[in-house]
């Protein structure tokens, strides 16, 4: 005799796959969202670094008058 608690449920299966593909497409977003948000700390520190380092050595770039025609 078999045991009727050990059997598939199709439906507990459907709602679980839901519930995965859910979680999924949310933990994707967070993922992208934060590498996003990683990327541009980085490029942001990096002009930053780069600025502070030009202003410091003296080589700001100064913008050249032209004349006009």
């Amino acid at each position: 005799m078999s045991n009727p608690w050990l059997k598939k449920n199709p439906f507990m299966s459907m709602w679980l796959s839901a519930a995965n593909s859910v979680a999924n497409t949310a933990r994707g977003q967070a993922t992208r969202q934060a590498r996003r948000n990683a990327s541009a700390a980085a490029a942001q520190a990096g002009s930053s670094l780069f600025s502070f380092w030009t202003q410091a050595v003296g080589l700001t770039a100064k913008s050249a008058h032209r004349k006009k025609r």
